[in-house]
């Protein structure tokens, strides 16, 4: 795999057609001195019984990004510690650890996010005066999904709670989505806002070889519904990445907003998506250069 600091970050967001502003939120940086990558989109619900999401998807994003940040640091220091002995089985046998601490950050992550969300609420609550639930407050107003995600030179990590899309491309750019659980039913979806959501979480642990994947997106649910099927929406993945090594990040970057809206005016939904790719030589732009929507 190419070296952490080749990597190509690619972010993008665009609002729904009938929406007055957007309800998603989105990170895509480096960490680490450029040895990691940390990602992450949330998709605030949006509906009336949720009409302060904006701020639950701004709150999703913030405290994965702390905390996958962390993670990523231990993951790159993990590497240090045991590549210079050049010995594979001590790096193999110290991801135990890792492997922990990456199933309990969407614990920490829902944590944090409650008491900002429970915070908020308490100083100007939703509903004119504090709503208690027999679990703790009613935090519904505030309900997000969140999808992210760390790379670094042997590692991949995402984690998914709600509907959103992870998208890998192998090192020949072959498009797989590790957690896609099917077509969704209906607009309902896990949240953040629901009692101990952390069990409904999922996460992707990928060590990588030589072999490792040449890029990931990830991207709120606004995108892959403005296809007809779940191919098509491999297909633009794959595409972004073509045009990517066609025509080099910067262009794929100005040119992003327009697929997306155009993505955005079939779903009639917010169309969020960010990426890390390995960088590639910058050819100069060509003519049609739109992928497939």
């Amino acid at each position: 795999m190419a070296p952490a600091e080749r990597w190509e970050l690619l972010k993008g967001e665009v609002k729904g057609a009938a929406k007055k502003y957007s309800q998603d939120r989105c990170t895509a940086r480096q960490v680490a001195d450029g040895r990691a990558v940390v990602l992450a989109v949330a998709d605030g619900h949006g509906s009336a019984p949720h009409f302060r999401s904006d701020l639950g998807a701004r709150w999703a994003v913030e405290e994965f990004a702390a905390c996958a940040e962390e993670f990523a640091l231990s993951a790159v220091r993990h590497d240090d510690e045991t590549e210079p002995h050049g010995d594979e089985s001590a790096w193999w046998q110290g991801l135990g650890e890792l492997r922990a601490c990456a199933r309990r950050l969407p614990q920490l992550v829902a944590h944090r996010w409650y008491e900002r969300a429970t915070l908020h609420d308490c100083n100007s609550p939703a509903h004119g005066t504090p709503q208690q639930a027999p679990k703790g407050p009613d935090l519904t107003a505030y309900g997000t999904t969140l999808v992210g995600a760390v790379l670094t030179r042997r590692l991949l990590v995402c984690w998914q709670l709600g509907d959103g899309d992870v998208v890998v491309l192998d090192a020949a750019g072959t498009p797989y989505t590790p957690l896609y659980t099917g077509p969704d039913l209906g607009d309902e979806t896990d949240s953040l806002c629901a009692p101990e959501s952390w069990h409904r979480a999922r996460c992707h642990w990928q060590p990588l070889t030589s072999e490792g994947p040449s890029g990931v997106l990830l991207s709120t649910d606004g995108l892959s519904k403005s296809f007809t099927d779940h191919q098509g929406f491999l297909d633009f993945a794959a595409g972004v990445q073509g045009r990517a090594h066609e025509l080099g990040m910067p262009a794929v970057r100005s040119r992003l907003p327009e697929w997306l809206s155009r993505a955005a005016q079939y779903s009639g939904d917010d169309t969020t998506l960010v990426g890390a790719f390995e960088a590639q030589g910058h050819p100069a732009p060509r003519q049609n250069d739109a992928p497939h929507t």
